[in-house]
């Protein structure tokens, strides 16, 4: 087998990026980043705490207190953007390069993602410009209609699962609306999240507008959510630390905006096309090695096309090519970390003893290094059981028959998560009905997960709260205000006009 790979001219060290200058931590803290192909250190990252979050929010907020951005046309905005945007999609093999040495997903998947990630910034770069606010007239008397404002210093916490492209998710409308931005990103892979402060500052951004700040959800993190100056907090990521950051950001009265994890049932009649749902099925558990948190991790198989399903899944899933990242035919690659690679591989051995293997169940036996995980699938898992119930992230599926539209409701909803839910059948009436019925914030019929971006994101129970995308994602980073204008006379209940009552009127207290 060919050796891990590492690109070429890879910078000394990974460095915050505060007020339009890349620096060290204010402690001189740093940590260690991974090679997940190898699980050695290739470099170090400065690592942010409570100091180094204030030096960036007062830079950030600065910016928009004093600075050109927030007050911008948004043509002026948009074309500022559209630059960030030309300049990702001139740079997307090198993007994608890194983002898959860092992160250890597949070459041609991380290149997907760099281009989308243009894409995110072109969208809003064309929505600020094209928005339309509501009016309200009644003719002759009074005009209503609504401003938009930004809100002020935005944070935004990212996760390591393509953590470039979901930067982009929220760097763009965040940016788009005229607020300034202070990013703190997943510590296990800051490498691509660090070469955004080149592209903006080439793309004209102001100074201070954007500001980065590495570092753990604990310390950096932390500090972030708790910080006054901070009006809102994007944040995507585990439910747990949703949690956490619930309940940190409440004495604020912070805005919030948390995409959390995900438990995402694919339900597949009998009449559905079996090909075109095997194939996406497979794909939609094992791509992105399956750190996705909109994976079909849970099918659901009516019982007549059980068996047939389970064979033919079970097959096709042996035959997904595991592989180093940065080779073109991967399709997938090494889990993150370590970390999470042992919780993956946790998972896998009590699946074991939960249902029945079918494929996978262990590591490729010819690598002796990295965290390389064989796609993996569990026939006839119980309701009850651990893989069933709760979010693996990893390359891990299970499977499950059902009898009756009914049944299969009840076992798509039977989580506690409520992200993304598949539907695949040839009757849409019940396909419409059922997907309408299903916990989920997001549904696909007939489809993988191709989601146009003008739609609202984001899923219900502990999968999230509020939605992003779209004109969603301008509600949320702006605040909205009412102005009202009397067009006619004013029409007002007069107070205080009676005369005011004499001085034996005022002593005696019932002058009838």
């Amino acid at each position: 087998m060919n050796q891990p790979y590492t690109p070429a001219d890879l910078p000394e060290k990974i460095q915050h990026y505060i007020n339009g200058e890349n620096v060290d931590s204010v402690d001189g803290e740093t940590f260690d980043v991974l090679n997940p192909a190898t699980n050695t250190a290739y470099i170090r990252a400065a690592s942010g705490n409570n100091k180094d979050i204030d030096r960036a929010v007062a830079a950030a907020r600065t910016a928009f207190t004093d600075g050109p951005w927030p007050r911008m046309l948004p043509r002026e905005r948009s074309r500022i953007l559209h630059r960030i945007a030309d300049i990702v999609e001139s740079r997307d093999a090198r993007l994608a390069e890194l983002e898959s040495f860092d992160s250890g997903l597949p070459i041609t998947q991380a290149l997907g993602q760099a281009r989308r990630a243009a894409e995110n910034f072109r969208f809003f770069a064309d929505l600020i410009v094209a928005q339309m606010d509501d009016a309200f007239k009644v003719p002759g008397r009074q005009i209503n209609y609504v401003n938009r404002k930004p809100k002020g210093v935005a944070g935004l916490i990212t996760p390591w699962n393509t953590p470039f492209m979901l930067e982009s998710w929220k760097l763009a409308p965040a940016l788009a609306t005229g607020n300034t931005v202070v990013l703190k990103p997943a510590e296990f892979t800051p490498l691509s999240a660090s070469l955004w402060a080149g592209i903006f500052d080439e793309a004209g951004l102001p100074r201070g507008v954007f500001n980065l700040v590495h570092g753990y959800g604990e310390t950096a993190g932390d500090a972030l959510v708790k910080h006054p100056d901070v009006p809102l907090i994007s944040f995507t990521g585990e439910s747990a630390t949703g949690s956490l950051i619930f309940a940190n950001a409440a004495p604020h009265l912070k805005g919030l905006s948390m995409e959390l994890g995900g438990k995402s049932p694919a339900i597949v009649f009998a009449d559905a096309d079996l090909d075109t749902a095997i194939d996406a099925c497979i794909f939609g558990v094992f791509s992105l090695n399956g750190e996705r948190c909109t994976a079909g991790s849970r099918v659901l198989i009516e019982r007549s096309i059980y068996d047939e399903f389970v064979e033919r899944f079970a097959a096709q899933a042996r035959r997904v090519r595991v592989g180093h990242p940065h080779d073109p035919a991967t399709e997938v690659g090494t889990l993150v970390h370590p970390e999470h690679d042992a919780k993956v591989m946790s998972y896998i051995e009590i699946g074991k003893q939960e249902a029945r293997l079918v494929a996978g169940g262990g590591r490729p036996e010819w690598y002796s290094e990295g965290n390389y995980v064989l796609p993996t699938v569990f026939a006839d898992v119980a309701p009850d059981a651990r893989i069933f119930q709760e979010e693996i992230f990893g390359p891990v599926v299970a499977l499950a028959p059902f009898d009756t539209d009914a049944e299969a409701l009840q076992l798509a909803n039977n989580t506690a998560y409520g992200l993304a839910a598949y539907v695949w059948t040839s009757d849409l009436r019940r396909g419409h009905n059922f997907a309408q019925a299903i916990d989920a914030g997001m549904v696909w019929l007939n489809s993988n997960n191709v989601r146009d971006l003008r739609t609202p994101f984001g899923g219900v129970k502990a999968s999230g709260l509020g939605h992003e995308g779209g004109y969603r994602s301008i509600d949320f980073y702006t605040d909205q205000q009412a102005v009202h204008v009397t067009l006619g006379e004013p029409h007002n209940p007069t107070f205080g006009k009676h005369e005011e009552p004499s001085a034996t009127e005022l002593d005696d207290p019932d002058p009838r």
